[in-house]
């Protein structure tokens, strides 16, 4: 990339490069001091498991058992607060209903509502959809970002000089907060998506006003979409893209964030914040975006899509750095926790097809389902494993986010718009146990040295 370009402000002059080098040189730590003084670097171990740091209530991500005193990759499976994530999915679709905001009542209440506990909730809910006066004016469409999670944590961070009680971390000031943001994230994210669309891309700007009578999912279509309509199926899918987004347990980068942010007793719009910006990194949250972009490169270099050897052969040449960014990877297969199977991609692949059968896209579908049966055998074949590997939900959540028609920009949006159920969850959680702030302990490997004068340097 070209820094000397474009607006001077954002110019890396040859000064500032020669000095990044400096910084380099001097940051570089010999990656043997690792194992030698046994540091567990990104809080894992060597074979990649995490270290234990914390405990939690809230969910529990089931990959191993022990068999015979040997650890053994079993079926993924996931908890939210002790339930099956799949039992919960069975049992709202099975009824015909929403269930993003039961499922959120279950992780911030750690029950499961009854029906008149449930319509409470999503009135309490749903009655925090409006924006501070002037706030999308002000705030949003004065400074439009091109990207939309940068956006949304700026919202976050300027909703705090709205509230008269921005600094209370007690628990029903907290919860109060969580409840709101919950609630706004739609509306952040797409009147962001509408602003940069409009100014960057001179389309017609779209901002609907909110509505407190339909379900989140429901709600991001209707905000999003010039008509306002959409399908129940489109709906009820992304509802269950939703949930099965939500939550993932205490130690993944964005909710860890929150644990540890949080235990400096810090406010809660800062600590949102922060989670957005691990989930921003591409290595937590923009997975699905890589997944998509990489089938619409197989799609223009693989002529027959229904020929197992000539897509094996595309996925090789991704493992060997030969095709799409030639970064060696094939996305969205493989997870840290996960080897036979991810809960969330079983759960959801039944629901995908029946969205691509409505849209008139089975034959992509067969072509996701290729890969996914085709993958774990190359990459078996060309890397040694200690482990099993499968795709992961963010394989089809693109998928569906294109079949639905959202912009690229709001697929990690998305996933925050569902994470934050999650991450107020776990701010809500550690408040409540009131524990030391998380201060992880770094070793020191620089040498001690003697100040040298200036004249002598």
């Amino acid at each position: 990339m070209d820094f000397t370009l474009g607006n001077p402000y954002s110019v890396v002059t040859p000064e500032i490069a020669r000095m990044a080098e400096m910084c380099q040189s001097a940051d570089i730590i010999d990656t043997e001091l690792y194992t030698k003084l046994d540091v567990k670097r990104g809080l894992r171990d060597l074979n990649g498991k995490g270290v234990l740091a914390g405990l939690t209530n809230i969910s529990d991500v089931h990959a191993k058992e022990i068999i015979n005193g040997k650890e053994v990759p079993v079926a993924g499976q996931l908890y939210y607060r002790g339930y099956n994530v799949e039992d919960l999915v069975k049992g709202f679709t099975s009824d015909n209903r929403f269930g993003y905001e039961e499922m959120t009542y279950l992780l911030l209440y750690g029950k499961l509502p009854s029906a008149s506990e449930l319509e409470e909730f999503k009135r309490i809910l749903f009655g925090y959809r409006s924006l501070p006066t002037n706030f999308v004016r002000d705030i949003i469409m004065k400074a439009p970002s091109r990207d939309m999670m940068n956006t949304l944590a700026r919202s976050v961070l300027t909703l705090y000089s709205y509230d008269d009680y921005e600094d209370d971390t007690s628990l029903p000031n907290v919860l109060r907060q969580c409840l709101q943001l919950i609630s706004l994230f739609p509306q952040l994210a797409i009147y962001g998506y509408q602003a940069y669309h409009h100014y960057y891309n001179g389309k017609s700007l779209y901002i609907h006003h909110p509505r407190q009578d339909l379900s989140t999912a429901e709600h991001i279509l209707y905000l999003l979409r010039s008509n306002k309509k959409f399908t129940d199926l489109e709906a009820k899918i992304l509802d269950i893209a939703l949930v099965l987004h939500m939550e993932h347990g205490g130690g993944n980068n964005s909710s860890f964030t929150t644990h540890v942010v949080t235990s400096s007793m810090t406010d809660t719009y800062s600590t949102i914040a922060a989670a957005l910006g691990s989930l921003k990194g591409p290595r937590h949250g923009g997975a699905n975006i890589k997944v998509v972009q990489m089938f619409d490169d197989l799609k223009r270099h693989v002529k027959n899509w229904e020929n197992d050897d000539e897509v094996a052969v595309y996925l090789e040449k991704l493992l060997n750095k030969e095709a799409f960014d030639n970064a060696g990877l094939i996305y969205g297969v493989g997870h840290a926790i996960y080897s036979k199977s991810d809960p969330r991609a079983v759960i959801f692949k039944s629901f995908v097809e029946k969205l691509s059968e409505e849209k008139g896209l089975h034959k992509e579908f067969e072509l996701y389902n290729r890969v996914e049966n085709l993958a774990p055998d190359v990459i078996s074949k060309s890397r040694q494993m200690y482990k099993g590997v499968s795709v992961n939900v963010d394989f089809y959540s693109g998928f569906v986010y294109r079949m639905l028609g959202l912009p690229l920009q709001l697929y990690t949006p998305i996933f925050a718009i569902a994470r934050i159920a999650g991450w107020s969850a776990h701010r809500l959680e550690e408040l409540a146990n009131n524990g030391k702030i998380i201060r992880p302990a770094y070793k020191p490997v620089c040498e001690h040295k003697d100040y040298v004068d200036m004249n002598k340097r």
